[in-house]
């Protein structure tokens, strides 16, 4: 599934195919609330090569990606068929749990994408829209400078720094689904491929709260790393600590070869857009939000 998406990514454009951060974040979503064994779709050629995947995950949300030979080919509809029979199920068993409206996206310049929706029943929402943003990383970077007497250093694979930046992505977080994170599951997390611990990142202060996190990916294929999730505790906002953590990620996706990296907020996300502007991001894409 990830090297879909990076060979995606090097056969079309940096914004049509996801990064391989997001889907390694949705598949840890998936782990941590679900079977990945039913909520995962794989769809291969007849060489048994993968050429496609759907994901339903939790709200409920749709997503398929398939590779670019394939692509509109059957296998999109496929999925959404399989989606909808999957969710049917899901709502008898757990009624309450799965009856909102189905969320699906795409990016603003995927014109085929939005008719495919669309023709689905789809609309344009709005609510959760999202900017993409992006930063070269040959052009300087600052030094990530922290308050006083906090540090700005990797999690450590120790049980003491796994509860907290657990406890600090379900403060963040709530009530969202991405917030129900538990110790154990974060430890999963730093076990699975494509996680780099060297790029999750935290500041902790003097009294040794960790108080803002960045958690980031490589795409080597494409030499762009991405951000996310990215958040501080809302008591240690405006201190400089969010942005010492992007900083540090920054360097450390440089050493690793990474030519540019990502990331995306809510389009009216105001204070997080001017924080990721103030560190060299520019808007680039969007992705529109569709529901059904």
């Amino acid at each position: 599934m990830l090297d879909l998406l990076m060979t995606g990514r090097a056969a079309t454009d940096d914004w049509r195919y996801p990064h391989v951060g997001d889907l390694m974040w949705w598949f840890f979503m998936v782990a941590c609330h679900q079977d990945p064994r039913e909520a995962i779709r794989l769809w291969h050629d007849e060489s048994g090569r993968l050429v496609g995947y759907a994901i339903l995950g939790e709200d409920p949300s749709f997503d398929c990606q398939v590779a670019p030979e394939h692509a509109w080919s059957g296998v999109e509809d496929e999925a959404l068929d399989w989606t909808e029979a999957r969710l049917a199920v899901l709502r008898q068993r757990e009624p309450g749990r799965w009856d909102g409206p189905l969320a699906s996206g795409a990016r603003q310049d995927d014109a085929r994408r939005i008719r495919f929706l669309e023709a689905h029943g789809f609309r344009y929402s709005g609510e959760f829209a999202e900017v993409n943003m992006l930063r070269g990383l040959d052009e300087p970077i600052p030094a990530p400078l922290a308050p006083p007497g906090c540090q700005v250093r990797s999690v450590r694979n120790e049980p003491g720094d796994i509860a907290a930046r657990a406890a600090a992505q379900h403060v963040v977080w709530q009530p969202w689904t991405v917030g129900n994170v538990s110790s154990d599951d974060y430890a999963a997390l730093m076990r699975l491929p494509g996680y780099r611990q060297e790029l999750d990142v935290i500041a902790v202060t003097p009294d040794g709260v960790t108080a803002a996190y960045v958690n980031g990916w490589l795409d080597p294929l494409n030499r762009i790393g991405d951000f996310g999730p990215v958040g501080a505790l809302p008591a240690y906002r405006r201190q400089g600590l969010t942005r010492a953590v992007l900083l540090e990620c920054m360097h450390r996706m440089r050493a690793a070869g990474m030519d540019r990296v990502s990331v995306s907020t809510g389009v009216n996300n105001a204070p997080a857009r001017a924080l990721y502007e103030s560190v060299g991001f520019r808007v680039v894409n969007r992705y529109l939000d569709y529901l059904r």
